[in-house]
């Protein structure tokens, strides 16, 4: 569980040093229904953009934003149902959309809810201490824009092969930018940097996405009641929610299917990864092209006895696929030839290569449990297309200019193409066997006890259970930091 404990002579310092530079503070309460949100607050909002580095843009940490670049408030959660005729399935396929998140990706709630528990009972120091993101992707962007928003200094480290436009943007907001060796699935590499962080540094205090339990808490409660909100929308008289499809980078968004198998019981929970890396499905290895998902190992805070299927993707399906839906042949074939609206061929720049995986799990999902048009399948969009431009160029520069006979391949194949191979349905003995693979990372490698790992399956109230319990208390917390800073 987070230690919710109190430092109050480190508080008080946090608690002057936020006064001094406007910061106020959203509660997991506000996240989840914006109407809380006080309205000094939402005046703020409407003279600021979505991106700008200000203390007020932490309220807008919600998938309740109204999806506009500046001045926006909020509305209904941002989702988008795909089309049959894209998905090439009955069921219908709803996607979270990140990009109407400050810095374009709901990382940023992952990290808010990793530093605020420390920020609002001492165990950070703001004053002295530099908070680290350790990252295969936006995670280190999200906790480094809320350090910024926070008055806290900053370090991100990812790996040398993200995407350009990550290290240009991270390198005018992170007070360090720190690559490390390989690409997404070198995860070990970003952990051995902190490793030698820690031990060289007094400064520090690292924020662990894979094994930090407010990432976890985040999801559960702010990603998982806006998904259900999302569902209850459309759902109409007798649509049924089926389940969620999440690649894995840190296993954070999974905590939203716990919530959401609580409130509609027969529900499923499938977890993705890329199948040049098939950690869960064959305890493999390798290198992939799924910017965001972090393999290897499986995270700490992946509840995997909740999980009830394993999916691998093909990363060339995913790259093709971000050909199709954002080069110009690509989309003249979706309206031309598959039948595609304008407006509904336009809302595919809204994912990224770690979206385009979720919905192809989406798919795939539902061709194996045989969906009908009364099912629903919900997925996230984590990131857009904006971070990825870069990698568009790199592949019309490889491969030559995007003709119709392309698109037309890639519809055929990496679309309506996916079938039920590469998939597993977890039981419990297998649910098991994946778990058990925690303790090469986190045991023996990380510092944790075997007793940890054996709570995290025999007894969640101390693990699981017990962390989405705790946003109430941390709520708490929350609003008195911000009575003591009096800013309210």
């Amino acid at each position: 569980m987070i230690d919710l404990s109190v430092k109050k002579d480190v508080l008080e310092r946090n608690v002057q040093k936020a006064k001094a530079k406007g910061v106020i503070i959203p509660t997991f309460k506000q996240m989840r229904d914006p109407g809380r949100v006080p309205e000094k607050i939402k005046a703020r909002l409407k003279n600021t953009g979505l991106w700008d580095i200000d203390p007020v843009n932490l309220f807008r940490i919600t998938w309740k934003n109204e999806p506009k670049d500046s001045g926006g408030l909020y509305g209904g959660p941002n989702f988008i149902e795909l089309p049959s005729r894209l998905t090439g399935v009955d069921a219908r396929i709803i996607c979270m959309v990140g990009k109407f998140f400050p810095t374009g990706c709901h990382k940023v709630g992952a990290a808010f809810g990793c530093l605020v528990p420390r920020l609002v009972t001492g165990q950070f120091d703001a004053s002295s201490q530099k908070a680290v993101w350790p990252s295969t992707g936006n995670y280190c962007r999200g906790g480094a824009f809320n350090s910024k928003l926070l008055a806290v200094d900053s370090v991100a480290i990812l790996p040398e092969g993200m995407s350009r436009e990550r290290f240009e943007w991270l390198s005018k907001i992170a007070g360090e930018v720190i690559a490390t060796p390989g690409t997404e699935s070198n995860v070990k590499e970003i952990f051995d940097k902190t490793h030698e962080l820690k031990a060289t540094r007094k400064d520090v205090l690292i924020f662990n996405q894979f094994e930090e339990m407010g990432n976890y808490l985040w999801h559960y409660n702010v990603t998982g009641s806006a998904i259900a909100d999302a569902f209850e929308s459309i759902k109409g008289r007798d649509g049924n929610f089926a389940g969620v499809c999440f690649t894995s980078g840190s296993a954070g968004t999974l905590a939203s299917g716990d919530y959401l198998k609580q409130r509609y019981p027969y529900s499923r929970i499938a977890v993705g990864e890329a199948l040049q890396c098939p950690t869960i499905l064959r305890n493999g290895f390798g290198a992939h092209r799924l910017e965001g998902i972090g393999d290897k190992h499986i995270p700490w805070v992946h509840n995997v006895k909740n999980t009830d299927m394993a999916i691998a993707i093909d990363d060339n399906d995913s790259i093709a696929l971000l050909r199709l839906f954002n080069e110009e042949a690509g989309k003249e074939y979706l309206e031309k030839e598959a039948g595609l609206s304008r407006e509904d061929i336009g809302v595919l720049s809204y994912m990224g290569i770690s979206g385009i995986s979720n919905m192809l799990c989406a798919i795939k999902f539902a061709k194996y449990y045989e969906l009908t048009g009364k099912d629903v399948v919900a997925t996230v969009l984590t990131d857009s297309v904006e971070m990825y431009l870069s990698r568009i160029a790199e592949l019309r520069a490889e491969e030559g200019e995007y003709r119709l006979l392309d698109a037309s391949a890639d519809f055929a194949a990496g679309l309506q193409g996916q079938g039920t191979d590469n998939l597993i349905e977890l039981g419990y003995t297998g649910r098991k066997g994946v778990h058990n693979l925690k303790y090469y990372t986190w045991v023996e490698q990380q510092g944790r006890t075997a007793d940890e790992l054996d709570d995290q399956w025999y007894h969640q109230e101390k693990s699981f259970l017990g962390v989405q319990k705790q946003a109430d208390e941390i709520d708490t917390l929350i609003d008195a930091f911000n009575e003591r800073t009096g800013l309210l």
